[in-house]
């Protein structure tokens, strides 16, 4: 690199310039095949929050750091060779571009901000828990809700060995489904349709609201795209 930039400097601006820009083309590939070979790793973004991206699975998941709910993607081909990862409402959260850059959708940015490598990140996955620690798991979102709708939520499940996981993970994700939807000007009146949460193992994911009671469906044997996101229990709860 020396011995060119010296070479250019010989020779005057114009093959500068072209040095320059092979130097920054051969950067920004660089920079692009460090991203497209990081199949686990921590971004953040324009507005700084901090995301962990897991690709090693065979569905693609992501994790903001200030909030407990892992996201299943849904990848899908975008033009010029890009990639949108949806979530379970068919909704995009994150494109990545064919050179390895991401673009992260959010409530608070829907046309998307540009987001810059953090780090590692730890792999994301369903741990396994303790009949007692999945009690404990579904009070304690029982509980979170609660408070957020001011008034009891009861949390109930029909768990087996290999649904217990999941269900407590989907309580978890149903909490903050419940906390976002007190927080809109209008939840007040749609929190007061339930009072109840049953978790219930099936063959696919899903959830349902009748008679006063918010139906949550998990399917194990999908791991974590086995339950609804809280964007999918917060459409249900907000439908009339």
């Amino acid at each position: 690199m020396a011995a060119a930039l010296l070479c250019a400097t010989a020779l005057g601006a114009p093959a500068t310039a072209g040095v320059t820009d092979r130097i920054r083309d051969g950067f920004v590939k660089q920079r692009g095949r460090e991203a497209k070979a990081a199949p686990l790793a921590r971004y953040i973004s324009e507005d700084g929050r901090v995301f962990t991206l897991d690709r090693t699975q065979p569905v693609p998941m992501l994790k903001f750091e200030d909030s407990p709910e892992v996201w299943v993607l849904l990848p899908s081909p975008a033009p010029r060779g890009d990639v949108i990862y949806k979530n379970d409402l068919g909704e995009p959260v994150l494109r990545a571009t064919r050179l390895g850059g991401y673009t992260l959708f959010t409530d608070d940015r829907p046309n998307g901000q540009a987001v810059s490598l953090a780090g590692g990140g730890a792999p994301l996955r369903l741990a396994a828990l303790s009949p007692q620690a999945v009690f404990e798991r579904l009070a304690q979102s029982s509980v979170r809700a609660s408070r957020a709708a001011r008034r009891p939520m009861l949390f109930e499940a029909e768990a087996t060995p290999a649904s217990s996981a999941l269900i407590a993970d989907a309580a978890v994700v149903t909490a903050v489904a419940i906390i976002r939807l007190s927080q809109r000007a209008d939840g007040r009146r749609f929190l007061g349709r339930f009072s109840r949460v049953r978790f219930e193992e099936g063959k696919k994911a899903g959830a349902s609201l009748k008679d006063g009671v918010l139906r949550i469906v998990v399917a194990p044997r999908q791991g974590l795209a086995g339950r609804p996101s809280s964007d999918k229990i917060l459409k249900v709860a907000l439908e009339r």
